[in-house]
């Protein structure tokens, strides 16, 4: 409520600005102290994580106003320790790196810790690595200042790839530091992603939950949506069902039927049929009428699971059944491939391509020559390669034209599935 009020007198007071005459406003801007005007940027993007996506365009709006008073403030402005974090607070925050290029090199008065700007420069110049050991020893010196959780999330950045846990420690320090804002925001969603990456289970699902309870319109959400889909498919055997569905119910009924598509849709691909099913049956409950095209997507995915059941015949139905014109690109994809391995499950084999040729082995040694009917083989001589078995036991003569055309049209459709599921993999 007390958000709500702030957001709307910010806008009253904006709207104000607007009215003003352009000098006034450009006056202000001009002589305004940039640790002031980074508050209002900091207000912005904190309003854009927790919903406010209207506020994007103001946001750009103060990066550029911010860059510009930066630029052509005096030098005396920054022997203000508040005006110094201001500018490396913009330059964590999205700002153009070559303002803190351009202000560390007209600082004269040495206002600016050289250690502190040497490193960012290197992060924000895409050398982040070669900063990590002196990042990391830095963030505990400024520990108690305003820059503290922005030097902690970027120090868990640039530490992701040589110590994941050390990286989780700075977000967490970060989130702790600077609750409620983007730096939050930010630190949670990295730290799923860490975590589901080194396999620390519980802790990926608890930063999960805490950011579906925190930041679900977040423009970023989206990224949170497949890390947590990873996270559910990936580690479903180690995950507590009754958490699972509680996070989820978080969500409001939209975006749950969302997760729950994708869930399904990822457990088909690489074989999880229970949790396809399950989560394929969830999203169907949540679908609207028949002709909602969320609900054939819960048809799909829940018929490619039952695809390894006995009920092979009534499955492949279901899914032909399904209209084209209500899949993706990529869902058609995954229809065709689910199709094709069902025809080959129910395709009766030919019974003449199995019959069995006396064939003749030569014993080693007793110059005799022996008929056999395939089921014996001489213990001296172990065959080159293991022959291939019909399903009766029988091992049918490699040369025979009709057995060498089952095979290769066997492996003609298994190449064909195989390349249709190539592009599944590759359809966005």
């Amino acid at each position: 409520m007390l958000g709500g009020r702030i957001l709307r007198l910010s806008c009253c007071l904006l709207a104000l600005a607007a009215s003003l005459p352009a000098p006034v406003v450009a006056q202000d801007a001009e002589t305004l102290p940039p640790y002031k005007m980074l508050r209002s940027l900091q207000f912005v993007q904190d309003s854009v994580v927790l919903g406010d996506h209207s506020a994007s365009e103001m946001q750009r709006f103060m990066l550029e106003t911010i860059d510009k008073r930066l630029r052509t403030a005096d030098s005396t402005v920054f022997d203000d320790v508040r005006n110094v974090d201001a500018a490396l607070i913009y330059a964590m925050s999205g700002g153009n790196p070559e303002t803190l290029e351009y202000l560390v090199a007209r600082d004269v008065n040495g206002n600016f810790d050289s250690r502190v700007s040497d490193a960012l420069r290197k992060y924000l110049g895409g050398k982040g690595t070669l900063i990590a050991k002196s990042l990391a020893a830095m963030v505990p010196e400024y520990r108690d200042t305003k820059i503290a959780p922005y030097l902690a999330l970027v120090a868990g950045n640039v530490t992701i790839t040589q110590d994941p846990a050390a990286a989780l420690k700075f977000y967490d320090l970060a989130r702790l530091t600077a609750p409620g804002t983007i730096v939050e925001e930010a630190a949670l969603r990295r730290s799923i992603s860490v975590a589901t990456d080194a396999k620390m289970v519980d802790k990926a699902f608890s930063y999960a939950t805490r950011y579906a309870r925190r930041f679900l319109h977040s423009p970023y959400a989206s990224q949170f949506a497949d890390l947590f889909v990873k996270l559910s498919v990936d580690y479903y055997e180690q995950l507590n069902r009754d958490d699972l569905l509680a996070t989820l119910d978080l969500l409001d009924a939209d975006r749950r039927r969302e997760i729950y598509l994708r869930i399904a849709r990822q457990a088909a691909i690489v074989g999880k049929n229970d949790l396809a099913r399950s989560a394929a049956v969830e999203a169907k409950k949540l679908s609207g009428q028949e002709s909602d095209p969320l609900g054939a997507l819960a048809d799909l995915y829940g018929g490619l699971a039952d695809l390894p059941t006995s009920e092979v015949g009534a499955v492949v139905e279901r899914i032909s059944q399904i209209p084209d014109s209500m899949l993706t690109e990529s869902d058609r994809v995954l229809k065709s491939a689910a199709e094709a391995v069902g025809r080959e499950v129910l395709r009766a084999p030919d019974p003449d391509s199995f019959t069995q040729a006396e064939t003749l082995i030569t014993i080693p040694g007793d110059g005799e020559t022996k008929a056999t009917d395939g089921g014996e083989q001489a213990a001296a001589e172990p065959p080159a390669a293991e022959p291939v078995q019909t399903a009766d036991g029988a091992t049918p003569p490699q040369d025979d034209p009709e057995f060498t055309s089952f095979v290769e049209k066997g492996r003609s459709k298994l190449d064909e599935i195989d390349s249709l599921l190539d592009q599944e993999s590759v359809v966005p």
